[in-house]
């Protein structure tokens, strides 16, 4: 089955006839204008100016305010391996399952028209155009995230921004990152990803995905299966250096996109490997850390990848408004019947927040713009069913369902489908007897979840007035000492000093090497020694009593 069709739409190729917004021809020339004489004034009757005026004005749209800058392309995901003993989500049965798709890339805390090169986590969101409906992925280029309280979250974008007075971004005066990062040490995992090799990806195409996040896979058992999603570039993951990287924030601020465009026009399509990472209930009471901790990794070592998938980008967008500024991606489309969310608190603010911010972006209805809209809302889509429910209205409505109606009125008889698929018992309000067994059957399933979510939320620190744990340093420090080799190291602390240096307040530049400190005691002394400040070592036990806490503390 297609993507969404833009092939219809007029290119500059195809001929048209110049006309006014509701279709009528105009006869006179474009560029003119309505006077009330050869040399007198504008007339307003002149809708055909007004109404190009008007339309001028309205023509941006708000930009994301995290993931403002961004580009991507059409594709398809092929299932190469089932999955089917851990979930019954539909696209993930039989191999050789095919469906279009569409990659959005972009950077975190940059402005709509910022460099795509600077340093900064990347976005990686997919969006699958299945025949059953929309299904997203909406992933980062880093396996773990900043936080993992969401009320925390817009403290640390607004600490990415400009300064309220100066209007200053990081750029010129990173005082207001380093705050919050020293404020908050549980950072620490990601932003040693952020100042190694990793944090100035060279190539879009060449970049990994991860959903960072723990999700929930339901089998035809109601077994519940732990899994994380990678998504690995066959290419491997290629980076510039940083030098590199600020050489082409200036000469070349998209060069990101232009990869990728040119990539694909050639040819030379960029794929993807995709694998499951997965953990019983049993191992999750038992693992170290909590799932639900978005600043932590599965190791690879005791959980290893499940191939299942590849993911290939073979047609550039036609217009990139339409087909990527107005993509709009939410965890909440991750999940379909066999895949739910797991506790992470963050995951389920995410779960709220990302269809309210498109809602305010595009409008109430942005789920039936083209690019978005769950295929089986279209008639002759060749989709196992047509979609019907009970929305209505509201600005940017183009899917009406006609002269249904929007209730459930009396005798309404309204098909539903199981998690299979398949046609349930009855109509929704009728309720078989065999339907009654198996709700019993599921609570008692459920009770049993419960139990072992307790477990799970027992493990779960993530409140701030419990400190720093040591086993927020123990997957950083690992990263540093293990993985990055001498010369990694040595371009780390280069890095760190590159955006450190700028750091206006004395207090705050003084405490950057005491961040660094956790992880390696001698990081941290390199780190001063390269800004020019003393250096006061702080255990784990002292840090947070020293700085670790936030400025503000609940009574």
């Amino acid at each position: 089955m297609p993507a969404p069709d833009v092939e219809n739409n007029p290119t500059s190729e195809t001929p048209t006839v110049y006309t006014t917004a509701n279709g009528w021809f105009y006869p006179n020339h474009p560029y003119g204008a309505q006077l009330a004489g050869p040399d007198g004034p504008l007339l307003l009757q002149d809708n055909h100016l007004t109404e190009n005026l008007a339309h001028f004005h309205r023509e941006r749209i708000p930009e994301r305010i995290v993931h403002a800058k961004g580009g991507g392309a059409h594709g398809y995901f092929e299932l190469t391996d089932s999955l089917s003993d851990l979930t019954t989500a539909l696209p993930y049965q039989k191999p050789g399952y095919k469906t279009p798709l569409t990659v959005r890339f972009s950077g975190v805390r940059g402005e709509l028209g910022s460099a795509d090169t600077q340093r900064d986590p990347r976005g990686f969101s997919i969006k699958f155009h299945t025949e059953w409906g929309a299904h997203d992925w909406v992933f980062n280029n880093t396996p773990v995230f900043f936080i993992r309280d969401p009320n925390k979250f817009e403290h640390f974008i607004h600490t990415q921004k400009r300064y309220p007075d100066s209007n200053l971004d990081q750029n010129t005066d990173s005082t207001m990152v380093w705050d919050y990062w020293v404020q908050n040490p549980e950072s620490l995992h990601q932003v040693t990803y952020l100042f190694g090799e990793r944090g100035t990806p060279k190539d879009w195409g060449a970049m990994h995905g991860y959903s960072g996040h723990t999700f929930k896979f339901i089998n035809d058992k109601d077994e519940i299966t732990y899994v994380q999603i990678h998504v690995l570039a066959d290419r491997g993951f290629e980076t510039n250096s940083d030098d590199e990287a600020a050489e082409l924030n200036g000469a070349s601020p998209d060069d990101h996109q232009k990869r990728l465009f040119e990539q694909i026009k050639n040819g030379d399509y960029p794929t993807y490997t995709c694998y499951v990472q997965t953990m019983t209930p049993e191992q999750a009471e038992k693992f170290r850390y909590s799932i639900n901790d978005l600043t932590k990794i599965w190791s690879h070592k005791e959980f290893p990848l499940r191939k299942f998938g590849r993911i290939v980008l073979n047609k550039n967008v036609t217009n990139y408004f339409e087909e990527i500024e107005q993509i709009a991606f939410s965890p909440s489309r991750t999940f379909i019947p066999g895949i739910e969310p797991s506790n992470d608190p963050v995951l389920q603010s995410r779960i709220w927040s990302y269809p309210d911010t498109q809602r305010y972006r595009l409008g109430p209805n942005y789920e039936q713009l083209p690019i978005n809209r769950g295929k089986p809302f279209e008639k002759g889509s060749g989709c196992p069913y047509l979609a019907g429910n009970f929305q209505r209205a509201g600005p940017g409505a183009v899917i009406t369902q006609g002269s249904k109606p929007n209730y459930i009125a009396l005798g309404d008889r309204v098909k539903t489908l199981d998690s299979k698929g398949q046609a349930a018992n009855g109509y929704y309000g009728v309720v078989s007897k065999e339907a009654e067994v198996e709700a019993l059957k599921k609570q008692e399933r459920v009770a049993k979840i419960q139990e072992h979510e307790k477990i799970l939320w027992g493990k779960q620190s993530y409140y701030q007035l419990q400190g720093l744990s040591e086993l927020d340093l123990e997957q950083p420090r690992a990263l540093y000492t293990k993985v990055f080799s001498e010369k990694d190291r040595s371009k780390f602390v280069n890095n760190i000093v590159g955006v450190a240096s700028n750091i206006s307040n004395p207090q705050v530049k003084k405490q950057v090497p005491q961040y660094w400190g956790l992880v390696d005691k001698e990081l941290g002394a390199k780190v001063a020694n390269a800004l020019g400040v003393d250096y006061e070592y702080l255990s784990p036990e002292e840090y947070p009593q020293k700085i670790g806490k936030a400025a503000v503390l609940s009574g």
